[in-house]
């Protein structure tokens, strides 16, 4: 049986479409996909994303570990409530998992991992910190909503409890602050600015239906998918996985080698990469006609050199748009195989739209 957020009565009320996602029984779409994508462009969105997981690491000795088990360093988090973007790799540099890990304060910092992998996740974590002193806490009590788009954190902060509304609006990117339990970040996987909350079940729902009163658009995966892929935004599963390192993914930027002696795992196997890795990810933009998806294979002058990840249509560029995983060595320009035709593309540097603006 498909497990069920907190929310799922209120999709049902709204008539959404419910498909099966990692487990949970999840809203595709509303009435219209498109209608949701361009509502987060233009001015807010809100996204249940309660299938995805808080987990609360706790102990003195939790920074050092966390040093060794990710790939960046929370020695750059000084200051309760910064944020940082990572990758959980296993002894082979694969990617077990991309996170978010908040400083909440010496002893006790946040993740916040993904739906279908939160329990090998919480497997691996606890694997790790057997040895370490450190406690691994599923906060099952709490539930994750994504309020997306230029006018999103105005329509929140509308709605938080008194204490925490300015502290909300005075927030940095990638930072957050909190209240009892409810807190507030200013992250996202839209490419737009806006907040994610992590709060108890019965206030989500709360927060939903002010929020959708005050005309913030329910938005599905669907939405979610085209708007991550436009802001240049990795989907695990499709774009990396336990066999795929940053390095392959265009994640080098995750990963903090300096200093020097931080053995953190996986780093043997990426330091064999560093210089020449095997495989890289490319941005591609179709030129003409046609839906790029993921699986398609992809061509240069040299032949064969790898395949789509993910893809598909841009509403913001009215084209299609995607991302490819290609020999490390190979060079463009790229062709695409769609239904047996090689057609042309372009490569671009992501993100392929921010902020409501088309970059490329």
């Amino acid at each position: 049986m498909l497990k069920k957020t907190a929310l799922h009565a209120a999709h049902l009320d709204l008539g959404a479409k419910l498909v099966d996602f990692a487990g949970w029984d999840m809203p595709i779409q509303y009435a219209s996909q498109l209608e949701e994508h361009h509502a987060v462009r233009r001015s807010a969105g809100m996204f249940d994303v309660a299938h995805m997981s808080a987990v609360d690491l706790k102990g003195v000795q939790t920074r050092g570990f966390l040093r060794h088990l990710l790939a960046n360093d929370v020695a750059k988090l000084k200051q309760p409530g910064k944020a940082l973007y990572t990758c959980m790799l296993n002894e082979q540099g694969g990617v077990i998992d991309d996170l978010i890990v908040y400083f909440m304060d010496e002893s006790h910092f946040r993740l916040v991992v993904n739906a279908g992998t939160t329990e090998k996740d919480l497997a691996w974590l606890r694997r790790q910190a057997a040895t370490a002193g450190v406690e691994v806490l599923h906060r099952q009590d709490l539930g994750i909503l994504a309020v997306q788009g230029p006018d999103a954190r105005v329509k929140v902060a509308a709605h938080l409890p008194a204490a925490l509304r300015e502290p909300a609006l005075a927030l940095g990117v990638f930072q957050a602050v909190w209240e009892g339990d409810v807190f507030v970040a200013r992250t996202g996987y839209t490419g737009e600015d806006g907040n994610e909350l992590i709060l108890p079940h019965a206030q989500l729902v709360q927060l939903w239906t002010s929020l959708l009163a005050d005309g913030v658009q329910p938005c599905g995966l669907g939405a979610r998918d085209t708007l991550r892929l436009e802001a240049g935004m990795n989907l695990y599963g499709q774009d990396m996985d336990d066999a795929v390192s940053p390095l392959e993914c265009g994640l080098a930027w995750t990963v903090a080698f300096a200093p020097e002696d931080r053995d953190f795992i996986g780093r043997a196997a990426l330091e064999s990469q560093r210089a020449h890795p095997p495989r890289r990810s490319v941005a591609l933009v179709l030129e003409g006609r046609g839906v790029l998806r993921a699986h398609m294979p992809i061509r240069a002058s040299s032949g064969p050199v790898g395949e789509t990840t993910s893809g598909g249509f841009s509403p913001t560029l009215k084209g299609s748009i995607a991302f490819a995983r290609v020999l490390g060595t190979a060079t463009g320009p790229f062709e695409v195989e769609i239904r047996g035709q090689w057609l042309p593309t372009r490569e671009v540097k992501a993100p392929f739209v921010r902020n409501g603006k088309a970059l490329v």
